[in-house]
């Protein structure tokens, strides 16, 4: 039998450290309860696993002020819906990029169904963009400035990353908020909130920071309000019908995932005892040797940027074969598990030119071995090699 390498940590880390997987058992086991719903002893050891994540998310991020403004979310995309619509108003103008994923492209088409105007900054094959077009579009070129810009800090197509300190810079000189989706880069890159000074940050858990899935989270600076995207229970302040002026119950209806907060914990932990910037090298120097593997490969073309600040993802396709087929064929014949498609960001692959076909990505993670690096390449070259 075949021993699968998992190559597709862009999705999520199905591949994780064992700590985070005793961590969701000993919640489940030893305590079991939800923070903030009563005041019993598992009650409040769920509150302090809870306080925990959000202090070591806060010390990991470099995230400036009270960590009670971290407020745990779904996973990336509830983060960002609870950001865009609790943000934005009929008329409102938002400035995103062609590099965003779906968790932004389409709560924006939602917006603008009720009057939110979006306009888009071009991207590049290289993954770079044109900081003179953002500045244009930011200001508004006629029209009132943009109250946003929103930006994935690393695409999940390229691997690439975006100038956003300057891009912030640009935003804020017009007066915009920035909300940086950064679900491709924390666990992967260094990630300091307080130098890149953007003002709502969006993330997973399940990706980068080895958590469980279903985790996730939104950072809101202390002067920036967002209006609740649920309402319901939150434990305290019961009376009232509104939901709590107060952060992170402001934005936390209804019961949270402890066992994945726990995960997520120990996930922060793990990566904060090997260091970020360890990873970081480590993953990107193995990503330069999958690309270096690959390009020597008749028929395949790498079509992702090798952006050694990045992230180690690489996306190529092959000549003559589907990226659905290549996929499905890596998986059945090699024990090779990547992903196919358009990847929820079909206008990066329209600046990839790879719209049509959709494409093939590979992606590293904390796990990843130069073995498993030198198996996927001479996968790809016996499956060229069997379709010619």
């Amino acid at each position: 039998m075949i021993s699968p390498i998992f190559l597709d940590y862009a999705a999520t880390a199905a591949v994780r450290p064992e700590p985070v997987v005793e961590a969701v058992a000993a919640y489940l086991r030893d305590i079991g309860a939800t923070p903030g719903r009563g005041g019993y002893g598992r009650a409040v050891e769920a509150g302090r696993v809870a306080l925990r994540c959000r202090l070591a998310l806060a010390a990991f991020l470099e995230i400036p002020g009270d960590p009670g403004r971290i407020v745990f979310q779904l996973n990336a995309t509830h983060a960002l819906n609870t950001a865009l619509r609790g943000l934005l108003a009929p008329g409102d103008r938002v400035v995103r990029t062609e590099y965003d994923h779906n968790a932004v492209r389409r709560p924006l088409a939602a917006l603008a169904e009720r009057g939110v105007v979006e306009a888009v900054v071009r991207g590049r094959p290289d993954g770079s963009v044109d900081l003179d077009e953002l500045d244009a579009l930011v200001a508004g070129a006629g029209e009132r400035p943009a109250r946003l810009l929103v930006l994935p800090h690393v695409s999940n197509v390229l691997g690439s990353v975006l100038p956003v300190r300057a891009m912030v810079e640009i935003a804020h000189r017009h007066g915009a908020l920035v909300l940086l989706d950064a679900a491709q880069s924390v666990g992967h890159l260094p990630v300091s909130v307080g130098e890149l000074g953007v003002d709502l940050l969006a993330f997973s858990g399940h990706k980068g920071l080895l958590g469980p899935q279903g985790t996730g989270a939104l950072w809101v600076r202390e002067d920036v309000d967002v209006a609740p995207l649920l309402s319901g229970g939150t434990g305290a302040d019961s009376l009232p019908p509104e939901m709590p002026a107060s952060y992170p119950d402001h934005l936390e209806a209804g019961t949270q995932n402890g066992p994945g907060i726990a995960g997520l914990l120990a996930g922060v932990e793990w990566l904060r005892e090997r260091g970020v910037e360890s990873q970081h090298g480590r993953e990107v120097a193995l990503k330069h040797e999958l690309r270096r593997g690959l390009e020597t490969i008749p028929g395949v073309r790498v079509r992702s940027p090798a952006s050694p600040e990045g992230t180690g993802i690489v996306t190529i396709t092959v000549d003559g074969v589907t990226s659905a087929e290549v996929a499905r064929r890596l998986d059945r014949d090699f024990g090779i598990l990547v992903r196919a498609g358009l990847h929820c960001a079909p206008d990066a692959h329209r600046v990839l030119g790879t719209l049509e076909t959709g494409a093939v990505r590979f992606s590293i993670g904390w796990a990843t071995t130069r073995e498993e690096i030198g198996r996927a390449v001479e996968a790809v070259r016996e499956l060229v090699g069997g379709e010619r």
